[in-house]
């Protein structure tokens, strides 16, 4: 379903507000049409601006199933940085996944007889336009499939992640949840110390959102 509240005439994909009940919350970040994943559901256009612009840092997790089977330079390829779009991507983390036995997605993957696929784990600080699926395709690893699996509220802390969700659910963020995005608002800023850098904020926040939005299999609950 597209990650908004509001549906996009002609689009054969749905929209949250068929799943989600809760008034007056949005999506603090967005997923491409074709993944799957977290979603952080809130009303605090504060929190929002915290999660999605990049200054901030915030690592998230994906999992990504590819074609083919990765080498380890392709793997050092994609921590060390690529060029993506004339830009240079900061550095990932990447590894290989044990297949996460996930059930079948709908639509399904692509699937091709004669050419294996592979899993790995990629956490980005960054969340540019369909980063993951560029920076796979760079290294001749095509994502098949891509999940939001968790977001890394502090660098090294502990994460919101997809735990006891079902595909199409959502739930309330838990009361430490709750203490740890409280914590993200009260941090310092990271350009606090640099008085002459700037950065871009996000167009104050709504229910509907750009068209072409994300598809979510699963959305977490707001805070």
């Amino acid at each position: 379903m597209l990650s908004q509240f509001t549906a996009e005439p002609g689009s054969r994909w749905g929209c949250l507000a068929e799943h989600i009940n809760v008034p007056e919350v949005y999506a603090a970040g967005r997923l491409d049409a074709d993944s799957e994943g977290l979603l952080l559901l809130t009303s605090d256009g504060r929190l929002q601006q915290r999660l999605t612009d990049p200054a901030w840092g915030h690592w998230r997790r994906y999992w990504v199933q590819v074609e083919g089977l990765p080498e380890p330079e392709a793997l050092e390829q994609l921590r060390a940085g690529l060029i993506i779009q004339a830009q240079r991507t900061l550095p990932a983390r990447a590894d290989l996944l044990v297949d996460p036995q996930l059930p079948e997605r709908d639509p399904p993957i692509r699937q091709r007889a004669r050419i294996p696929t592979s899993w790995l784990q990629i956490e980005l600080r960054e969340g540019r336009n369909r980063q993951v699926r560029r920076m796979t395709a760079a290294v001749g690893l095509p994502t098949l499939r891509l999940l939001r699996v968790a977001i890394d509220l502090m660098d090294g802390g502990p994460c919101l992640d997809l735990s006891g969700l079902a595909p199409g659910s959502w739930r309330p963020v838990s009361e430490a949840e709750q203490l740890r995005l409280n914590a993200l608002l009260r941090r310092r800023s990271p350009q606090a110390d640099h008085p002459s850098a700037t950065t871009r904020h996000p167009h104050p926040p709504g229910r509907g959102g750009r068209a072409g939005g994300g598809k979510s299999g699963r959305a977490g609950g707001g805070g």
